[in-house]
């Protein structure tokens, strides 16, 4: 049996934010963590997606700054 989510995506995030003392992201910087995880996932395996996240966060940079760096260890596309 799987459990229900209690809470939509939108409501955990801005909780999860608010208890961190952290604004909620905007649509559009969500949109490009989405976008980072998806490269981790794709070049390696799906759990690179949550430690790029992660690393970005760690790291302080910026969504573009992290987008390039993804890019540049990314695989070339087939």
């Amino acid at each position: 049996m799987v459990d229900e989510p209690t809470a939509s995506p939108d409501a955990w995030i801005a909780a999860f934010a608010e208890g961190l003392d952290q604004p909620t992201p905007t649509p559009e910087e969500i949109d490009a963590l989405l976008e980072l995880a998806g490269v981790a996932a794709h070049a390696s395996a799906r759990t690179a997606a949550p430690i790029a996240c992660y690393l970005v966060g760690r790291a302080g940079v910026s969504l573009d700054e992290a987008a390039r760096a993804a890019a540049a260890v990314a695989p070339p596309p087939a």
